[in-house]
């Protein structure tokens, strides 16, 4: 349940998230030079795609975030790329709300841009398996930060909310393990044949 669909989400949440994810757009977009935007349009299909593929979680399913990956190649434009993905996925397939499209983006956009930072921070000798490591870690933690994330939105919204906020985190545990291990594959390619992609985002 990584989407909160509309007419959940209570006003004060809404509006936060509005405001954490136009200053995001914004200054993705700000950063965002004309070369790049292949790049940020790849990704966003991809982020897309990867909402269709789905994993059993007990009586729910849940599907692949890639925010890990999103973030450490593409810094601040992983907002606009979210951005794109979540509204066709909304306006396609029916995955979330248009109303709560800013708390959604927030909830995927802020831990991919945390793990593609911390991941430059740390990478430093240019080292495959460091990268992969690290990649790893970026993976598996961007899903598990969002699924704080969505967590800590609902519980915000509602006591009622509480069960399914646990519900969220837990069901996303396998992904979490599934994110890691393909992040720190397509990490340790990116290290051995575009290095460049890696220390470089805006």
């Amino acid at each position: 349940m990584a989407h909160i669909p509309d007419g959940v989400l209570s006003n004060p949440v809404l509006v936060a998230g509005a405001i954490v994810s136009t200053v995001g757009v914004a200054f993705g977009l700000k950063g965002l030079d004309p070369v790049r935007v292949p790049r940020v349009a790849v990704l966003s299909a991809v982020l897309f795609v990867a909402s269709l593929i789905h994993l059993p979680a007990g009586l729910a399913s849940v599907h692949l975030l890639l925010g890990g990956l999103a973030g450490i190649v593409l810094g601040w434009s992983v907002f606009p790329a979210m951005l794109v993905a979540l509204v066709l996925q909304a306006v396609l397939f029916g995955f979330g709300g248009l109303v709560v499209l800013g708390v959604n983006t927030m909830d995927m956009a802020v831990p991919a841009l945390l793990a593609g930072l911390l991941f430059r921070l740390a990478w430093r000798d240019g080292s495959p398996r460091r990268a992969a490591i690290l990649g790893g870690l970026a993976g598996g933690g961007g899903v598990l930060l969002t699924a704080v994330m969505v967590a800590c939105m609902l519980g915000l919204s509602g006591r009622e909310f509480e069960t399914a906020a646990r519900l969220v985190v837990v069901a996303h545990v396998p992904v979490m393990a599934v994110e890691a291990v393909f992040t720190a594959a397509a990490v340790s390619l990116l290290a051995r044949v575009k290095p460049e992609m890696l220390a470089r985002a805006s």
